[in-house]
């Protein structure tokens, strides 16, 4: 069967300030890789609302507050609506830093008032202002994701097994940790409604008190991992493609082995890195 998926990249311009854009390469050649198809819809300030429709996988990368400001409002006020009923219904996505605190339910900035989020994440971010205290490093995390929950507590889905993980998918986390970069002043904390991603073994995460990385509700992704994510920890991006082709064509997949050894040479590289 020939395979093919459009991957929405919301503000190519606007929202790929450290890396991010390296994220889209890496699904866009990964797929390529097995000769499944690829278009990219770049989805910008001036896009039509109609373009989201044909889309099979998401991605919004972070920015700086003025690239923020300029795409905060056109995506609560247009776009947001239309992902949050896309990801409900199983759309894979992947959201970093700032487009991972745009889907919360708020940001709250060190002076003003809370500016809300779209709500796709139940979880919100509080800035402390303190510019010393910003959440900067190298990260190592152990995946939840494809592994048991048993270790989180009750609030926050201890003792359950990950639905959205099946036996066929634990060839793709043979290796069970990520890494990255981060550097983020706000603090995100997850509410009752949402899994993290990841068990923090060296950096911050989330908010550098609970020990937690990003955030998985049903196929959509969060995190703070910078660098970009996707390069250094390939596991990811094939659950995102594996995901995506799945909901489209209704049917499991199987994806075609790839050889990694430069990707797992990257990441084991990164986990050796000191601050």
């Amino acid at each position: 069967m020939n395979y093919q998926l459009n991957i929405a990249w919301f503000y190519p311009d606007l929202m790929s300030t450290y890396g991010d854009r390296g994220n889209i390469i890496v699904m866009q050649k990964r797929c390529e890789w097995r000769r499944i198809k690829v278009n990219i819809d770049k989805i910008n300030l001036d896009s039509p609302d109609n373009l989201l429709n044909r889309s099979d996988l998401l991605f919004m990368g972070g920015a700086q507050d003025r690239q923020q400001k300029l795409v905060g409002q056109d995506f609560l006020s247009f776009k947001a609506p239309k992902v949050k009923a896309m990801i409900e219904n199983n759309i894979p996505a992947l959201f970093v830093c700032a487009a991972y605190q745009f889907a919360g339910h708020y940001y709250k900035p060190y002076q003003g008032e809370k500016i809300p989020g779209a709500g796709i994440f139940d979880l919100y971010t509080e800035h402390l202002g303190d510019q010393s205290k910003r959440l900067i490093g190298n990260v190592v995390a152990k995946l939840f994701l494809g592994h048991s929950l048993e270790n989180l507590p009750a609030q926050a889905g201890g003792n359950l097994k990950d639905p959205r993980v099946k036996p066929e998918d634990d060839n793709l986390f043979l290796n069970k940790t990520i890494v990255g970069f981060e550097n983020h002043g706000g603090r995100t904390y997850l509410g009752k409604n949402i899994l993290p991603l990841a068990k923090i073994i060296k950096g911050f995460g989330n908010n550098g008190e609970d020990g937690f990385e990003g955030a998985i509700y049903k196929n959509a992704l969060g995190s703070y991992f910078h660098g970009p994510l996707l390069p250094k920890n390939p596991q990811l991006a094939d659950w995102l493609i594996k995901k995506a082709l799945e909901v489209k064509y209704g049917n499991q997949i199987k994806l075609e082995r790839l050889n990694d050894d430069l990707e797992w040479q990257a990441h084991d590289f990164a986990k050796k890195l000191k601050d």
